[in-house]
């Protein structure tokens, strides 16, 4: 039986050329402005939001506590009504110490600033010292684990016998009070920094200036600057117990002054500048690290 033959011709058609499909690129959508603020916001509310409502309820729980009939402590409506001076004129100044919070506080930092950058200077130089030398380690870390362990005010009796007057004193217990993290920390970083960078400073024959400045300090940083944030929180503690002390011009100075005078309202403020100050100074430390440190991280 013959089979008719298919026209292969009629039964396959190809489309010309010019009916292809375009092809069409599709562009990511941008997201619009509107869109990224209000993602921002989002991102910002989530940061603060929660602890403004802590600080709001524990305000709230203080005020009700402390407006019952003998409560020791003013809620903060009465610390407000008492302290609007203080508060609205920070910058007055009518001679002695009688001056207003601003000059009380910049007179305590500038004895911080002093103290603790001696403190980082020698700090960094002898953490170096005790991180690279075995012998300088077996030497001086039992020392500086004994004398770190002395309460800051212990140093107060000795520095004022020592410079007979009270503002080197305030700057030395900054100081010695300072110093110690500053040196673990250092010394713990320059003994982790990795073999292998040791070798290739052996074999590129870098001088010791090169390799404190190349390879000690970019490996170490990490940790330097977590020894300088502790640094300068002890700092800023130590300043306040120390003025309490010593007199004068100063935050603590300021808060034993109101104590004597029964001023427990003027303690609260003074409390609350030194709190949100050292939190500032931390994060301004924090933030010095996480620049110098980029990149780089601890093991």
């Amino acid at each position: 039986m013959n089979m008719p033959a298919l026209n292969t011709e009629a039964a396959i058609s190809v489309p010309p050329a010019s009916s292809a499909a375009e092809i069409v690129s599709i562009a990511p959508r941008r997201a619009p402005w509107s869109e990224a603020f209000g993602k921002n916001m989002r991102s910002v509310a989530s940061n603060v939001v929660p602890p403004v409502i802590v600080v709001a309820l524990l305000l709230l729980v203080w005020e009700l506590v402390c407006r019952k009939a003998g409560a020791t402590l003013p809620p903060p409506s009465r610390v407000l009504k008492d302290t609007k001076e203080l508060i609205l004129d920070p910058f007055f100044d009518r001679g002695g110490i009688d001056k207003g919070l601003f000059w009380h506080l910049s007179a305590s930092l500038k004895r911080v600033a002093l103290g603790y950058s001696i403190a980082a200077v020698v700090g960094i130089a002898l953490g170096t010292l005790v991180g690279q030398s075995v012998w300088a380690m077996r030497g001086l870390d039992p020392l500086f684990q004994v004398l770190r362990t002395i309460p800051p005010l212990a140093w107060l009796p000795l520095s004022l016998a020592a410079f007979r007057d009270g503002q080197p004193s305030a700057i030395f217990v900054i100081f010695i009070t300072s110093i110690w993290p500053i040196i673990i920390n250092t010394a713990v970083g320059i003994r982790n920094i990795p073999q292998d960078y040791r070798n290739v400073v052996a074999v590129v024959q870098l001088n010791p200036v090169e390799f404190f400045w190349k390879i000690m300090i970019p490996s170490a940083a990490p940790y330097i600057f977590t020894g300088l944030r502790i640094g300068i929180g002890l700092s800023w503690l130590a300043i306040v117990a120390a003025e309490m002390l010593i007199g004068g011009v100063g935050i603590g100075f300021f808060i034993w002054d109101a104590w004597n005078s029964s001023h427990i309202s003027e303690i609260i403020l003074a409390l609350f500048y030194v709190g949100i100050i050292g939190f500032i100074l931390d994060r301004m430390i924090a933030l010095l690290g996480k620049l110098a440190t980029r990149g780089v991280q601890a093991n």
